[in-house]
């Protein structure tokens, strides 16, 4: 009765559990570890949420588990002394806390009762697990907490928790919140860290991974069901994780809308009354379809098939080379342009998009940020990476299907930028993000997202990653590279694997297809590209023809600039048009070839089919003994023309 007591003076609008929730698979997908209900309501005008949480959680383990762990992520934005808001400064992706806001631009989430199902009231402990570990001791931060339980869980055991509780929104700048009348809900509900019993990715005995909300990471959660009922006003439009179930309107102008999601990691759910909702749907190969949502901003709606285009390439193309997307249905959200903070962000089968009414075809940002976030849903959900140690796996891999479902679909040189005259390919800005920054040799891909070299998490999560696995493909073939990355998937999916696991597969396929072309093992490749910080840089230092013994030969000499390592070839064109390919380990820091032909060399490449994706200066990979002036002044007739339009573009839209 006190609970019951407590829950109404919340202003919590009951609605009851009961309500029969349409099924999605006939047999689990997923060990289905943590299941939620939640029944939450939205007041618009505070930017409150109010709810209260069922939380049944099922011990993986042999272990007998004497305390749970959760996350309460929207302490990050308490106050200006969390340890998010300490490493960021309050900005995220060029956006910034609004500190001089009319309404509090601060967030806040609050346990008001914990109790076990039947048993006794729960009490909780902030605990800062990251910090500690460091040695910096913010006791300010309180976006985890431990909350120890009098009677275990044992092996195979189940608890259940109800749970009240309270939340303030923060003004959108980093994924969650609002901002006027559009909500983002994000990270919202106390959520259970993962419990990783012995031998899942790198735990020796079984523990609780449950880190503290970093300014440069994202998530990691176990596998559930959800049911959360959502009441906002009857104006407002709903669209979240999974699929709607019933609508239910209130004398007193709201409504409570329940959705249903399973075998997924998370949940999220915007609302807003100036939704414009587009209705489409995928076919699959197979037969069946994927419904699709798009809940537009009004002055968006012209650019709608831009996203359904988009997002179907992306279907088809992970339906063809990585895996089958089993959810039935797909959320993409579109925010508006005064909520740039939310644009781009995943969650099951739900994704933020981000565009302007302004942006022409040839500017595909829209199609950019759609294709990126659902791929997501193969990373970050179908197999559930732990974006906090190990965010490459799910970023990186990422980025590298982005770019190339981008080039597939739009142009391998013009599939992010087409436009007056200019293109850049998606994979080849990745590829230049990577090499022009001030140092490649700054840090590795792998540790702990929030301990990489400030200023180089986008860079090494995403599209450093992104580059050494073009440059893996580059080395074993596109089939074997897919049939790395099916393999990986359908192996791990619903099974948080780590790097290791996938470093594995590659040892297990390369030699399987390709003998002992690159060793019995690639760990060469990823002790530099993954675990080091090896800079690759090969040069075509000198080309010559001499006569020797009354013979024409050719004089090749290659060089190699960094410390990387990789194998290469090198591409000899003659005079009377044969061609010649030399191969070199790649190991000295120095090769002559010596090419005896009945001809001169006229030019020769390094790296002819740009397999090493990783190679930092590509203008020193080839050498010509009858130079041509026509490519340069083709370039930079293009370059000015590209100037002057786009120049004229800058001035039309001012």
């Amino acid at each position: 009765m006190k609970q019951l007591l407590s829950l109404l003076l919340l202003g919590i609008t009951l609605t009851s559990f009961a309500q029969a929730a349409k099924p999605i698979f006939n047999t689990p997908l997923s060990p289905r570890l943590a299941n939620y209900q939640i029944d939450v309501t939205l007041n618009p005008a505070t930017k409150k949420l109010t709810g209260r949480e069922t939380l049944t959680w099922k011990n993986p383990s042999t272990d007998i588990v004497r305390e749970l762990q959760f996350h309460l992520y929207l302490n990050a934005f308490r106050n200006e002394r969390s340890t998010f808001m300490r490493e960021s400064g309050g900005q995220l992706r060029g956006e910034g806390i609004d500190r001089n806001a009319k309404i509090d631009p601060y967030g806040s989430i609050d346990i008001v009762s914990m109790k076990v199902r039947n048993g006794e009231a729960l009490a909780y402990q902030f605990f800062q697990p990251d910090d500690e570990a460091a040695g910096t001791q913010n006791k300010d931060d309180h976006t985890v907490i431990r909350v120890p339980l009098s009677k275990p869980v044992g092996p195979g055991e189940t608890i259940v928790l109800d749970i009240a509780f309270r939340a303030k929104l923060p003004k959108i700048f980093a994924r969650t919140g609002f901002s006027r009348d559009f909500f983002l809900v994000g990270q919202w509900f106390p959520k259970l860290g993962v419990y990783e019993p012995a031998g899942t990715r790198y735990a020796k005995s079984g523990q609780w991974n449950c880190h503290q909300f970093h300014a440069n990471s994202e998530f990691y959660a176990d596998y559930g069901v959800y049911d959360v009922n959502i009441t906002t006003p009857s104006a407002y439009w709903v669209s979240a994780t999974g699929l709607y179930q019933s609508e239910k309107i209130h004398s007193n102008g709201t409504k409570t809308i329940l959705y249903h999601a399973e075998d997924v990691v998370d949940f999220a759910w915007t609302a807003s009354p100036r939704f414009k909702v587009v209705e489409d749907k995928w076919q699959r190969p197979g037969g069946g379809f994927v419904s699709l949502e798009l809940a537009m901003q009004p002055e968006h709606v012209h650019q709608a098939q831009r996203h359904i285009d988009a997002i179907k390439a992306a279907l088809t193309y992970f339906d063809k080379h990585l895996g089958k997307y089993p959810f039935p249905n797909l959320t993409i959200v579109d925010p508006p342009f005064h909520a740039q903070g939310s644009f781009g962000m995943e969650y099951p089968t739900f994704i933020t998009a981000g565009t302007a009414w302004f942006l022409p075809a040839g500017a595909r940002f829209p199609e950019e940020v759609t294709i990126h976030e659902f791929g997501h849903q193969y990373f970050m959900q179908l197999l559930a990476t732990n974006e906090f140690e190990e965010a490459w796996l799910d970023e990186g891999f990422n980025q590298y299907y982005e770019g190339r479902i981008m080039d597939a679909t739009y142009g391998a040189r013009s599939s992010q930028i087409d436009l007056l005259g200019f293109g850049m390919g998606d994979l080849e800005s990745s590829r230049d993000s990577y090499v022009h920054q001030g140092n490649p040799a700054i840090g590795s891909s792998f540790g702990n997202t929030w301990q990489l070299p400030d200023g180089q998490y986008s860079v090494l999560t995403y599209t450093k990653t992104a580059t050494w696995l073009r440059t893996l493909e580059g080395l074993v073939s596109r089939p074997v590279m897919d049939e790395i990355m099916q393999t990986y998937f359908n192996r791990w999916k619903f099974k948080h694997p780590n790097g290791q696991n996938f470093v594995d597969i590659v040892n297990e396929i390369v030699p399987k297809r390709l003998g002992a072309k690159y060793g019995p093992d690639m760990n060469w490749f990823f002790a530099q590209a993954l675990y080091g910080d090896n800079v690759v840089d090969y040069e075509l230092l000198s080309l010559k023809n001499r006569k020797q013994a009354g013979q024409q030969q050719s004089i090749i000499t290659v060089q190699r600039n960094g410390d990387g390592t990789m194998p290469v070839d090198i591409l000899v064109h003659f005079d009377n048009g044969h061609e010649s390919t030399l191969f070199w380990d790649g190991k000295g820091r120095q090769r002559q070839f010596t090419v005896s032909q009945n001809a001169k060399a006229i030019w020769a490449s390094i790296d002819p089919k740009q397999k090493i994706y990783m190679d930092t200066n590509l203008n020193n990979n080839s050498l010509t003994l009858e130079p041509s002036s026509a490519p340069a002044a083709k370039f930079a007739t293009k370059f000015l023309f590209w100037i002057e339009n786009w120049m004229q573009w800058l001035a039309w839209l001012a």
